[in-house]
Order: C-alpha cells, then sequence, then structure tokens
C-alpha cells in the first residue's frame, strides 16, 4: 500500500491557527514506517493537534499517526492489560475501558487529542496522570529508521513532560500499553468539585460511587467550565500549574488566605506547594482578557481561546500569552509557564 501524502497541505489544530506544510504524510500501518520517504526537510509529528501551537508555514515531513488497534495483551480476575494504537482518539479509548469495566483512566475523560500524545506530556487531571496506568510504548525512531519499546521508568515522566519533549523528540510513539485495574471501589476524588459531583451522581443512580461516577463527573465539570474546540478553537490548559517553594507559598497566603493550594511532599516532606494557574490569572483580572484575537476564556481563565480561526497566528498567541505571564507575575510574583509545544517553522520545538 502506498503512503498517503499530500503537499501544502493544511495542518489541522485545535487552537485553529493558520498553518500549511509542505508535506503531510498519514501512517495507516507500522509497514508504512519502512517506506518513509527520504527528503532534506525534517520530520514532524503532528497527532490531534491539541496542545501544539504551530507556524503559519511548517517546512517539514508531517506525520499524521492514523493507528487504531486496541490488543489485549493479557486480563485476570485483576487487572487487564492493552496495547493502544496512536491514533486512538484519547476520550472514545476512556469511556470504551471505563465502560467495559476496565478502570484508570477516568480522571482523564474529555482530555482532547490522541493516544499517541498522551505519554509525551504525562497529561494528568484530577489527581491522575498517564503514567499512573502506563507500562511502555512502542515507537518508530525516525532518525535511525527503526522500531523501540520502552519501559514506563524509560519515559522519564514529570509535571507535563517526558523524554519525548527533549530528547527523544525524533520518536514517533506508535503505540502505549496500559494496565487498567477491575476493582469498582477503588478511585480518585482528591478533588472537592469532582467529589461532590461524583457523589451526587451515585446517589441519583442509588449506586456506590464508582469510577463510572467519576468519570461522568469530570466530563460534566469539563463540559460546564471548558470551550468545546470544534466551537471556540483552544489546546486546553495553557499554562502549567506553578509549584513553589513552601515559604514563598506561606507568604502569598499572608495577603491571600483563600489561595487554593496542592502540598506537593517530596522525600517525606511538604517542600513545595502546586498553585492552579486559572486562579491566579483570575485573581489578577485577567478573566476574559488579552490581545484580540486571543483571549482567556470567560469561564475558565487557564485556557487562551482564538477568535479568528485559521486567521490568528503564533504572534498573536505570544501577545496574550505575555501580557498574561506579566499581569500574574506583577501581582504574586510568579512566572507562569506555557503548556502547549511552540512549533518552529522546520518542525523543532
Amino acid at each position: 500500500m502506498s503512503l498517503a501524502i499530500t503537499h501544502n497541505a493544511p495542518c489541522p489544530n485545535t487552537m485553529a491557527l493558520a498553518c500549511k506544510a509542505n508535506t503531510l504524510i498519514t501512517i495507516n500501518t507500522l509497514d508504512e514506517l519502512k517506506n518513509l520517504p527520504s527528503s532534506d526537510l525534517p520530520f514532524f509529528v503532528l497527532s490531534g493537534g491539541s496542545n501544539v501551537l504551530l507556524p503559519s508555514t511548517l517546512n517539514a515531513q508531517v506525520l499524521r499517526p492514523n493507528l487504531q488497534t486496541i490488543v489485549t495483551v493479557s486480563e485476570n480476575d485483576e487487572q487487564i492489560v492493552l496495547d493502544v494504537g496512536a491514533g486512538v482518539v484519547w476520550h472514545q479509548l476512556v469511556t470504551h475501558c471505563t465502560q467495559n469495566g476496565w478502570y484508570g483512566l477516568e480522571n482523564l475523560a474529555l482530555i482532547p487529542g490522541l493516544a499517541g500524545a498522551a505519554p509525551i506530556q504525562n497529561i494528568g487531571a484530577y489527581g491522575v496522570e498517564i503514567k499512573d496506568c502506563l507500562l511502555g510504548l512502542a515507537s518508530f525512531d525516525l532518525m535511525h529508521r527503526r522500531h523501540h519499546y520502552f519501559d514506563q521508568q524509560d519515559c522519564a515522566f514529570a509535571y507535563r513532560h517526558s523524554i519525548f519533549k527533549d530528547t527523544h523528540k525524533h520518536h514517533l510513539i506508535t503505540a502505549i500499553r496500559l494496565a487498567l485495574h477491575k476493582n469498582p471501589q477503588k478511585i480518585t476524588a482528591d478533588y472537592g468539585d469532582l467529589h461532590a459531583l461524583a457523589n451526587t451522581l451515585a446517589k441519583q443512580d442509588k449506586q456506590p460511587l464508582s469510577p463510572i461516577h467519576i468519570m461522568q463527573a469530570v466530563i460534566d465539570i469539563r463540559q460546564n467550565k471548558l470551550p468545546n474546540p470544534a466551537i471556540l478553537p483552544n489546546c486546553g490548559s495553557f499554562f502549567k500549574n506553578p509549584i513553589i517553594p513552601l515559604a514563598q507559598f506561606e507568604q502569598l497566603q499572608n495577603s491571600y488566605p483563600k489561595l487554593p493550594h496542592y502540598p506537593q511532599m517530596i522525600d517525606n516532606a511538604i517542600t513545595h506547594v502546586k498553585l492552579p494557574a486559572g486562579w491566579l490569572i483570575e485573581t489578577a483580572g485577567l478573566k476574559g482578557k488579552g490581545v484580540a484575537p486571543i483571549l482567556t476564556h470567560h469561564k475558565q481563565a487557564l485556557v487562551l481561546t482564538n477568535h479568528a480561526p485559521q486567521c490568528a497566528t503564533q504572534d498573536d498567541i505570544l501577545a496574550t500569552q505575555t501580557v498574561i505571564q506579566q499581569g500574574v507575575y506583577d501581582k504574586f510574583g510568579i512566572q507562569l509557564t506555557r503548556e502547549p509545544v511552540w512549533v518552529a517553522s522546520d518542525g523543532s520545538f
């Protein structure tokens, strides 16, 4: 089967930035990776386009994985191990697994994108990260044209980070291996709004609180707070939640007693505290603000929205990013860090 190659092709991205690629190649099977064309242009892997900020022109061979398999590797009474193709839509995977009684992903419902991109930034929400369920992943080394397998520890996961964001950028993730448990009583609901809504849903069902209720609560909360990229373009959370030293937090707490916070345990001691970036932005008076056409969302200040789809560019993003970062720094002395990947015109990031 020949490769599906398009030239001067639009690059889909949930932020709806205007971007065209020199070459766009869709990967439908693993065998097709052996036949990638040789070129002076670098490779750039574009998954669902949900966590990237693309340039107007992408002088690269853009690879879009469309590997759709879900295979059971092993199963017993306590857990199931799945190999999931990189092209599987993440939210569809979450609902498929949870509805089948395979748990661990429910807190990660409604995160946009595809399964293959999830480990790159170690996606997370409501106290859970993909690393908590990931046993390993398969990849294709685009530099040396060979397949690899990485165990979970090989990926060097950190907050919204992995080796595939720096030293292993030249790898295309082809599949992820997940270990999911079958215990409906094992849930993670440490966030107040999530726990309260999930309990309400369980009571309405006249059933014990379960991962199904956690998933539905996450979906309800995200749909209520976050804009649908198909309607109002965005790339989800734009800034990372900052983690600051305990002493700095205690000083801030004197001025802001209601400051939401999440203590971080390091070596059996609380030395740092994570703060919600959305609260900082809103309290700095920047909710719904920015530099047109890029504005923070009126319901969730952490999300930047594009009001000029297919016209706005990286320059527009940078203008609003700078305003938000400066406003938060002036008020709290905290420097916010961008979460989505900024892609250069040659595909580097």
